[in-house]
Parts: C-alpha cells; structure tokens; sequence
C-alpha cells in the first residue's frame, strides 16, 4: 500500500484488476497482526519464475498449491490438535490458521511447475512457456 512498486520492463502494461488492488492492500505488513501470512520472494530468471515462501512448522500435507487464471496460489491451513485421551485436564487449546497468498505470473507453462519443501521453504519453481517473436516483418506484394 505505500511501498515503492519497481519497475520492471516486460510487465509494465499489465491490467491490474480489483485483486491486485486487494492484495496489496491486505498484503501491507501494517495488517500483519490481524491477517497472518508468510514470507515470500519470487525472483524472475530468463526462463522461470523462483518462488521460495517461507513455512517454518508447516508440513506438505498442509499446504495446495494451484495456478488458475494467470494466477499462483499458495494456501496452509494448519490445524493444531492434541488428542489426549487424559483426565483430569485443566485446559486444552486448539488453534487453526489460514493463510493464502497469490501471485500473477502469466506465459508460464503450468504443466511443469515443480514444488519442494525443505527446512521449511517452500520452492516452487515455475517455468516460462518458450518465447515466441514479439512482432514480424510483413512482406509486401
């Protein structure tokens, strides 16, 4: 919301919608104690997209990863339990999180994103879809 957007050459034009705008704005790390998410860098090479998100005590089983219309998803939900069978208990807490985050990342070939979680990064490797020419030269009859 009132960070610097850096400029970039190739995505300059790029329709924002009324998601983006919601996004950013939820995105804004002044919400950060009202709306949990995680950290994230996505860094572009010349034929992919890296996305590493940080997920520290998230398992794999607790986490979706979808593209849908140009869009990466990346959702948790974690529910802590513990189902001790024990009486005389005091108290019992229970807490569930959700966190949700997206990205827009269009000409990518979504039949090879690849995912792995280590020491609880998520890397989510996305590749480009092979460039194709920008424009021709046209002959004229």
């Amino acid at each position: 919301m009132f960070s610097i957007k850096p400029f970039r050459s190739n995505n300059w034009l790029r329709p924002r919608d009324f998601y983006d705008m919601v996004d950013e704005f939820f995105n804004d790390p002044f919400f950060a104690p009202f709306n949990p998410t995680f950290r994230t860098d996505v860094k572009e090479t010349d034929d992919a997209y890296l996305i590493e998100a940080e997920l520290p005590g998230i398992n794999k089983d607790e986490i979706k990863i979808e593209y849908t219309n140009d869009r990466l998803i990346i959702s948790v939900n974690k529910d802590d339990r513990i189902d001790e069978e024990k009486e005389n208990y005091i108290r019992r807490e229970r807490r569930m999180s959700s966190m949700r985050r997206s990205f827009y990342l269009g000409d990518i070939d979504d039949n090879n994103i690849s995912a792995k979680l280590e020491n609880g990064v998520l890397k989510i490797h996305v590749p480009k879809k092979e460039n194709t020419s920008h424009g021709r030269v046209i002959e004229i009859k």
